[in-house]
Protein backbone atom coordinates (compact mmCIF):
# COMPACT_ATOMS: atom_id res chain seq x y z
CA UNK A 1 0.00 0.00 0.00
CA UNK A 2 2.58 2.62 0.70
CA UNK A 3 4.75 1.98 -2.64
CA UNK A 4 1.18 2.49 -4.25
CA UNK A 5 0.79 5.63 -2.40
CA UNK A 6 4.28 6.75 -2.94
CA UNK A 7 4.23 6.16 -6.73
CA UNK A 8 0.61 8.34 -7.15
CA UNK A 9 2.94 11.47 -5.84
CA UNK A 10 5.47 11.40 -7.74
CA UNK A 11 5.89 14.52 -9.63
CA UNK A 12 3.46 16.53 -7.59
CA UNK A 13 6.45 18.78 -5.85
CA UNK A 14 8.07 19.50 -9.25
CA UNK A 15 4.75 21.10 -10.18
CA UNK A 16 4.04 22.98 -7.03
CA UNK A 17 6.97 24.45 -7.64
CA UNK A 18 6.50 25.30 -10.84
CA UNK A 19 3.43 27.26 -9.56
CA UNK A 20 5.24 28.56 -6.54
CA UNK A 21 8.32 29.65 -8.54
CA UNK A 22 6.64 31.34 -11.10
CA UNK A 23 4.76 33.92 -8.69
CA UNK A 24 7.80 34.21 -6.32
CA UNK A 25 10.12 35.35 -9.38
CA UNK A 26 7.49 37.61 -10.62
CA UNK A 27 7.02 39.08 -7.17
CA UNK A 28 11.29 39.53 -6.78
CA UNK A 29 10.99 40.97 -10.81
CA UNK A 30 7.91 43.55 -9.46
CA UNK A 31 10.34 44.56 -6.36
CA UNK A 32 13.01 44.83 -8.30
CA UNK A 33 11.03 47.19 -10.99
CA UNK A 34 9.35 49.14 -7.95
CA UNK A 35 12.61 50.12 -6.60
CA UNK A 36 14.05 51.37 -9.56
CA UNK A 37 10.46 53.33 -10.19
CA UNK A 38 11.59 54.74 -6.66
CA UNK A 39 15.22 55.53 -7.45
CA UNK A 40 14.68 56.76 -10.74
CA UNK A 41 11.61 59.41 -8.87
CA UNK A 42 14.85 60.51 -6.16
CA UNK A 43 16.81 61.06 -9.09
CA UNK A 44 14.43 63.43 -10.50
CA UNK A 45 13.98 65.27 -7.81
CA UNK A 46 17.93 65.60 -7.08
CA UNK A 47 18.13 66.77 -10.34
CA UNK A 48 16.33 69.35 -9.84
CA UNK A 49 17.88 70.27 -6.48
CA UNK A 50 20.70 70.70 -8.70
CA UNK A 51 19.51 72.71 -11.09
CA UNK A 52 17.81 75.08 -8.72
CA UNK A 53 21.25 75.40 -6.89
CA UNK A 54 23.07 76.03 -10.06
CA UNK A 55 20.15 78.57 -10.92
CA UNK A 56 20.54 81.04 -7.51
CA UNK A 57 24.09 81.49 -8.29
CA UNK A 58 23.33 82.98 -12.12
CA UNK A 59 21.26 85.87 -13.56
CA UNK A 60 17.58 85.52 -14.90
CA UNK A 61 17.81 85.07 -19.14
CA UNK A 62 17.92 88.81 -20.24
CA UNK A 63 18.57 90.59 -16.62
CA UNK A 64 20.23 93.38 -17.63
CA UNK A 65 24.11 94.29 -16.52
CA UNK A 66 24.81 90.69 -16.43
CA UNK A 67 27.30 88.67 -18.06
CA UNK A 68 26.30 85.54 -20.27
CA UNK A 69 22.50 85.91 -19.18
CA UNK A 70 21.29 85.13 -22.57
CA UNK A 71 22.20 81.48 -21.75
CA UNK A 72 21.32 80.90 -18.43
CA UNK A 73 18.43 79.04 -18.74
CA UNK A 74 20.31 76.34 -21.25
CA UNK A 75 23.02 75.80 -18.82
CA UNK A 76 20.62 75.33 -15.88
CA UNK A 77 19.20 72.72 -17.86
CA UNK A 78 22.21 71.06 -18.82
CA UNK A 79 23.42 70.76 -15.42
CA UNK A 80 19.42 69.86 -13.81
CA UNK A 81 20.25 66.81 -17.08
CA UNK A 82 24.34 66.21 -17.11
CA UNK A 83 25.49 67.61 -14.45
CA UNK A 84 27.45 69.88 -15.60
CA UNK A 85 26.95 73.34 -17.81
CA UNK A 86 28.89 72.89 -20.50
CA UNK A 87 28.31 68.92 -21.59
CA UNK A 88 30.46 68.00 -24.32
CA UNK A 89 29.45 66.23 -27.68
CA UNK A 90 27.59 62.34 -26.25
CA UNK A 91 27.07 63.28 -22.70
CA UNK A 92 24.91 61.17 -20.96
CA UNK A 93 22.06 61.99 -18.42
CA UNK A 94 22.23 61.11 -15.11
CA UNK A 95 18.81 60.26 -15.27
CA UNK A 96 18.44 57.86 -17.90
CA UNK A 97 15.61 59.35 -20.60
CA UNK A 98 16.41 63.24 -19.26
CA UNK A 99 16.32 65.47 -21.26
CA UNK A 100 16.98 69.25 -21.57
CA UNK A 101 13.99 69.91 -22.78
CA UNK A 102 12.13 68.12 -20.00
CA UNK A 103 13.28 71.41 -17.89
CA UNK A 104 11.46 74.16 -17.07
CA UNK A 105 13.24 77.16 -15.08
CA UNK A 106 11.37 80.16 -14.16
CA UNK A 107 11.59 82.79 -12.08
CA UNK A 108 9.83 84.80 -9.78
CA UNK A 109 10.95 88.30 -9.03
CA UNK A 110 11.18 90.03 -5.81
CA UNK A 111 11.15 93.78 -4.84
CA UNK A 112 11.27 96.06 -7.35
CA UNK A 113 11.05 93.33 -10.07
CA UNK A 114 14.86 92.33 -9.81
CA UNK A 115 16.21 88.60 -9.38
CA UNK A 116 19.13 89.14 -6.94
CA UNK A 117 20.38 88.74 -3.12
CA UNK A 118 17.92 88.17 -1.26
CA UNK A 119 14.99 88.92 -4.16
CA UNK A 120 12.82 86.71 -5.95
CA UNK A 121 13.37 82.97 -6.45
CA UNK A 122 14.01 80.52 -8.93
CA UNK A 123 11.97 77.26 -9.73
CA UNK A 124 13.19 74.43 -11.43
CA UNK A 125 10.70 71.90 -12.75
CA UNK A 126 10.81 68.21 -14.77
CA UNK A 127 7.55 67.81 -16.81
CA UNK A 128 6.46 65.18 -19.08
CA UNK A 129 9.62 62.66 -18.01
CA UNK A 130 8.91 59.24 -19.20
CA UNK A 131 9.48 56.62 -17.42
CA UNK A 132 9.79 53.25 -19.04
CA UNK A 133 7.94 50.65 -16.50
CA UNK A 134 9.26 47.23 -16.65
CA UNK A 135 6.90 44.50 -15.51
CA UNK A 136 6.98 40.47 -16.13
CA UNK A 137 5.14 40.19 -19.65
CA UNK A 138 4.63 44.04 -20.13
CA UNK A 139 6.28 47.42 -20.64
CA UNK A 140 4.49 50.40 -20.29
CA UNK A 141 5.27 54.12 -20.00
CA UNK A 142 4.60 56.16 -17.40
CA UNK A 143 4.81 59.83 -16.91
CA UNK A 144 6.25 60.80 -14.03
CA UNK A 145 4.86 63.55 -11.78
CA UNK A 146 6.45 67.07 -12.01
CA UNK A 147 9.31 67.34 -9.61
CA UNK A 148 10.23 70.90 -8.71
CA UNK A 149 12.31 73.16 -6.52
CA UNK A 150 12.06 76.69 -5.43
CA UNK A 151 14.91 79.09 -3.90
CA UNK A 152 15.67 82.17 -3.43
CA UNK A 153 18.06 83.92 -5.65
CA UNK A 154 21.47 84.82 -4.70
CA UNK A 155 23.03 85.64 -8.41
CA UNK A 156 26.99 85.27 -6.92
CA UNK A 157 28.02 88.76 -6.40
CA UNK A 158 25.57 90.34 -8.67
CA UNK A 159 23.46 93.25 -7.04
CA UNK A 160 20.45 93.85 -9.53
CA UNK A 161 20.17 97.83 -9.66
CA UNK A 162 17.34 99.54 -7.39
CA UNK A 163 14.51 100.45 -9.25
Amino acid sequence: MYCTLHKDQRGSTIIEFAFIAVIFFMMLVGIAAGGHLYFTHNALVEATRRGARYAILQCRQGQSGCTDSGTSVTRIQNVAVYGTDNPGTGATPLVSGLQPSNIDVSYSTGTGNAFGVGSGSVTVKIINYSYPFVLPLRTTSITMPPSRTTMTGENAGFIPPDI
